[in-house]
């Protein structure tokens, strides 16, 4: 077996079967999210009912995260991964249920949309378990020698689904209606549900059981914010995403600064999308544990310098260009984040430091949401994206400069320990 082997988490069988899970659940649920917000913005026609949905799931998933990452850690993971997609399933079903003709002729608007609200707000309880569940699950499927690669396809997996998952959603909604697009995410759900016990269980690893949960809550926090190259990996990513981050905007770029319609907002889109795909697949062939510290600042620097000429272009091409380029940074980011969380959590900690970067990452992309919007409406789009790119760059600037421990980081592994776990 080859040294760099960029298969070589994929010759895991359970791995593979890892990623067949997820795959199903972040495409069914990167779907259902979408038609949510089509059939709750038919139903209002308020731009405001679709903050709502931002809201209802953010909320409960930021705030149970700590003490998801403690449940998670405390638990047997397979187990608990399909107690959370079974829940799921409730969900989806709920939702099917609620945008069928029976329901929608015999109840009023305003029930549908609180049974709406109340299921998503559920399913924000449930994303706060499955970051932390699925971090943790990687560690125990794959030999840690594997760890770079197996973050690296997990990423492209997610990333993948979320596109494909979205996008298959507006098609679908055209073909087929709502109801029975949300058949099609039930279906999947109940998919991953079965296929999740070809996974066989896990060991906990975390042996203090008498750790009461303000200890163990701790312990998690004070890890995360006492490790520079941790904490310094999930700032830039959460920088990045809040303030140099445009996706919320684009429709405001594709119909009054570059004037392209609904068709350049769709490749818009896209072009992010496509961006960090390519990149992260791409990795699997070029290693990044060399220097990996200063590729993570470059990738991050990068993603803002592209997020500036996006904001000052006025030609469609370039704008396509450079959100392109902004998503292969993106890609790389993400992939080096993944790895550096991987590599340097300890087995009984994975859950908890799981759930603060759910807090980190999905903080960042619902308050980037918000702060493009904001920053749109006082300064005007382009504006507002190019103080982003630019508060992005100075964040990896100073973090350059202060945080030594991140920009010295190399995870090249020894050659021959490399080998023996190879062999093993």
């Amino acid at each position: 077996m080859a040294k760099n082997d960029p298969y070589l988490a994929l010759r895991f069988k359970e791995f593979n079967t890892f990623l067949l899970v997820r795959f199903a659940l972040v495409f069914g649920w990167s779907m259902q999210f979408v038609v949510i917000e089509w059939q709750v913005y038919a139903l209002t026609n308020n731009e405001l009912s679709l903050g709502l949905i931002g809201a209802c799931e953010f909320i409960p998933a930021f705030f149970m995260a700590p003490f998801a990452g403690h449940i998670v850690d405390r638990k047997e993971k397979r187990n608990l991964f399909a107690i959370c997609i079974a829940l799921f399933s409730l969900i989806s079903f709920g939702l099917f249920w609620l945008t069928s003709e029976a329901v929608e002729s015999s109840w009023e608007t305003q029930s549908i949309l609180i049974g709406i609200y109340g299921l998503v707000f559920f399913g924000g309880i449930l994303r706060a378990f499955f970051g932390p569940i699925i971090f943790s699950l990687i560690a125990l499927i794959v030999p840690k020698h594997v760890y770079p690669n197996a973050a690296t396809w997990s990423s492209s997996t997610w990333k993948g689904a979320a596109v494909t998952g979205a996008l298959c959603a507006g098609f679908l909604i055209a073909w087929i209606d709502v109801h029975y697009t949300l058949g099609i995410v039930f279906f999947l759900v109940v998919f991953a549900l079965i296929f999740v016990f070809l996974i066989k269980r896990k060991p906990i690893l975390n042996q203090k059981t008498h750790e009461t949960v303000k200890e163990s809550l701790k312990a998690g926090l004070t890890f995360v914010f006492k490790d520079k190259v941790i904490l310094g990996a999930l700032t830039l990513d959460m920088v990045a995403v809040l303030f140099g981050g445009a996706v919320a905007i684009f429709a405001v770029f594709a119909k009054d600064v570059l004037d392209v319609g609904p068709k350049g907002f769709g490749i818009l889109n896209a072009a992010l999308s496509s961006g960090s795909i390519i990149t992260m697949l791409a990795t699997t062939h070029l290693p990044i544990t060399k220097n990996t510290g200063k590729k993570l600042l470059v990738a991050v620097f990068g993603f803002g310098l592209c997020m500036i000429v996006f904001g000052v272009s006025k030609l469609f091409w370039l704008s396509v260009v450079a959100l392109f380029f902004a998503g292969v940074f993106d890609g790389v980011s993400m992939v080096i984040r993944q790895t550096i969380l991987q590599l340097k959590t300890p087995d009984d900690m994975r859950g908890r430091v799981g759930a603060v970067n759910s807090m980190f990452v999905g903080s960042s992309n619902e308050l980037g949401a918000l702060e493009s919007g904001i920053a749109a409406k006082l300064f005007g789009a382009p504006l507002a994206v190019v103080l982003g790119g630019t508060a992005t760059l100075f964040t990896v600037i100073i973090m350059g400069l202060k945080n030594k421990s991140l920009k010295n980081l190399d995870l090249t592994y020894d050659a021959e320990e490399y080998q023996e776990g190879l062999e093993s």
